[in-house]
């Protein structure tokens, strides 16, 4: 095994780790909470500062790992994930709710923190894993990185669900914790120091200073992402529950199969469109079909569930298609920053763009508890429509690869 491909293998393993808690705790505060009587309008509360300080993360994080290089800021992930997952341990039914919702949101906060830390930590660390003329290589590391990633988060979802009806919420966080620390002792031993730190530092102030195309794709980015959220965060799953009278596990299994699905379809992304792309990496053209195919699933999916025909069945078979195709425009996303990332500027470059989907999964987020709440389901599915009709226009503007690249897609 080369160095290069362990160290791959050692940031793979922490960020599958990380991940598989992630979606676990998103599944037990949104079941246990909604159980205990929360509203979907306090359920997204609980939420937004995940998702704020996503945002503040992502700026800030690419520019320490620019000082400190990735290894750093991945370990700081992890830690800080332990001690959110042991925190919320402390939660007691007996509080008072406002003060519940504080607690949750401040742990939910730092869970955040530890999240984006991470991904980005992972993400950039690749671009120094792979020679800068290999982009074909560069899109299927990134693919199964991303894709697996995806899947592993998925089988969170029933890790949480199941857990949850099994040892209970506190015993699920302990349980959890303790997983995170031995990852969090793995890695501080295996991965080398020197992963992404750069020769000159980088100013604070450079983290705004982004070029158009990153600009582009990140507004791209916010759109997309926001459009997933409006009904993945607070919609569908209590839809689920009221509506159709589905149990914890039941929710959990259909959110962990969808994001499973969607990892395995972001981790096949380049054998899928290889063909599209004739052997070259993917480009801006790549990106807006795929936007332009996503806002058509969903608009048949709104149309078909106001028709009301068969809920159940419209509403799991339409986002499983929407899985499929979001998870191609995802991947082909998260190849085009990496490729477009710049040397020294890479941890900020990515950053920056993760920021940007950190601030359309807030938005998103906080449109899913407000619209469900006023209009249910189909307002939630009709907002999407609309962010993805955004998207698709930005990705309009994305460039197209002027010269296709003579090296074929081995994956």
């Amino acid at each position: 095994m080369t160095k290069d491909i362990r160290n791959y293998a050692v940031v793979t393993g922490a960020y599958w780790s990380f991940m598989l808690t992630d979606g676990a705790l998103r599944m037990l505060v949104l079941l246990y909470f909604h159980a205990l009587g929360y509203t979907p309008l306090q359920l997204a509360f609980l939420f937004l500062l995940y998702e704020f300080f996503g945002i503040v993360t992502n700026l800030i994080g690419g520019w320490l790992a620019s000082r400190f290089g990735l290894k750093m800021t991945l370990v700081w992930g992890l830690s800080l994930q332990a001690a959110a997952l042991f925190a919320l341990s402390f939660m007691n039914t007996e509080w008072d709710k406002a003060f519940a919702v504080s607690f949750v949101m401040g742990v939910q906060a730092l869970s955040g923190i530890a999240k984006d830390l991470t991904k980005m930590s992972s993400k950039t660390a690749i671009k120094f894993l792979v020679p800068e003329d290999q982009g074909t290589k560069l899109f299927k590391w990134v693919a199964i990185l991303t894709g697996s990633k995806n899947a592993i988060k998925g089988a969170g979802f029933f890790v949480g669900g199941a857990l949850l009806q099994s040892v209970g919420f506190k015993n699920s966080l302990l349980c959890m914790g303790g997983c995170l620390v031995v990852i969090f002792l793995f890695s501080m031993f295996l991965l080398p120091s020197e992963i992404g730190r750069p020769k000159a530092k980088n100013k604070l102030k450079s983290i705004f200073s982004q070029g158009r195309n990153i600009n582009l794709l990140s507004t791209a980015r916010v759109f997309l992402f926001g459009a997933r959220d409006i009904w993945f965060v607070v919609a569908v799953p209590v839809f689920m529950t009221t509506t159709l009278g589905w149990n914890f596990s039941q929710v959990g299994a259909f959110m962990a199969v969808w994001v499973i699905i969607y990892g395995a379809v972001q981790a096949y992304a380049p054998q899928i469109i290889k063909k599209r792309t004739a052997g070259s990496k993917p480009d801006g053209k790549i990106a807006f079909e795929l936007a332009l195919a996503l806002t058509v699933v969903m608009a048949a999916l709104a149309i078909v569930l106001n028709s009301g025909w068969h809920p159940k069945l419209s509403i799991i078979i339409g986002l499983y298609f929407f899985g499929a195709v979001f998870a191609l425009n995802s991947s082909v996303h998260s190849f085009l920053i990496i490729d477009y990332a710049d040397g020294d500027k890479a941890a900020i470059n990515v950053g920056f763009y993760y920021m940007a989907n950190a601030l359309g999964r807030l938005v998103g987020t906080l449109l899913s508890g407000i619209l469900f709440q006023s209009g249910g389901v189909i307002l939630c599915l009709g907002a999407s429509v609309g962010f993805l009709i955004i998207t698709t226009f930005v990705s309009l503007s994305l460039p197209k690869n002027l010269e296709k690249s003579a090296e074929s897609l081995k994956v």
